[in-house]
């Protein structure tokens, strides 16, 4: 997915933005769109017994998401990202690049987010950042047959595969542009940073750095 157009959104929100109803403390919003992971992935190497420099690469993945945000003052915020689970292919790399798809995962990323909004509560237009941590939940690890050759798995006993739950830190930066008193749009770029293990039952594991990309956009109502 291409990234953002920041500055082109901006100028349009600019040119077209009166003055909305303040976003002041105690406001609750809520939001609904879709959501876009991109792993940028570091694969450590397999562990033996395998071929040297045997990695795994990421794919991205996406799924519908929104969101809930609740002012603390009239500009900070807490904000909760909620959605469906993200499908994520893995494929082979480095030693065993080209040999296809060896498996796959779902996961749940669960974030808080303590968020700050630029402008005064009454701009149709506000910037924000935003820092949380991030639970990363995997769960429906399915292998390949293609794996089940790399690591001496069978049709009567595949190889199969855990993936270790882990914390993580991401960053935000995003806007919200207030159509009107109840509606807006969100759009935001977040940068997580998470490592996790995978284990394989054939006794071996690789470590893997996500750190994903990603790129959230949403309608929203403010009550």
């Amino acid at each position: 997915m291409k990234p953002f157009s920041w500055a082109c959104v901006a100028i349009a929100a600019a040119a077209v933005c009166g003055t909305a109803s303040a976003q002041v403390a105690g406001t609750l919003s809520v939001r609904a769109g879709v959501t876009q992971i991109s792993p940028q992935v570091k694969s450590g190497n397999l562990s033996a017994p395998s071929f040297p420099g045997t990695r795994v690469d990421v794919h991205s993945a996406t799924a519908l998401t929104g969101g809930l945000n609740y002012m603390l003052t009239d500009h900070w915020a807490v904000d909760v990202p909620i959605g469906l689970p993200f499908k994520h292919s893995f494929y082979g790399d480095g030693a065993i690049g080209g040999v296809g798809k060896v498996g796959e995962t779902k996961v749940v990323p669960a974030t808080v987010f303590a968020q700050y909004r630029f402008q005064e509560a009454n701009a149709a237009f506000r910037p924000y950042v935003g820092l949380g941590v991030t639970y990363a939940k995997f769960f429906k690890e399915r292998t390949t047959a293609t794996l089940n050759g790399l690591t001496g798995g069978t049709p009567t006993n595949p190889t199969t595969a855990s993936i270790d739950d882990k914390w993580g830190v991401t960053a935000q930066v995003g806007f919200v542009w207030q159509f009107n008193e109840r509606w807006f749009l969100d759009a935001a770029y977040y940068k997580g940073f998470l490592k996790t293990t995978t284990r394989l039952s054939s006794g071996q594991n690789i470590d893997i750095k996500l750190n994903p990309n990603v790129f959230a956009v949403g309608i929203g109502y403010r009550f």
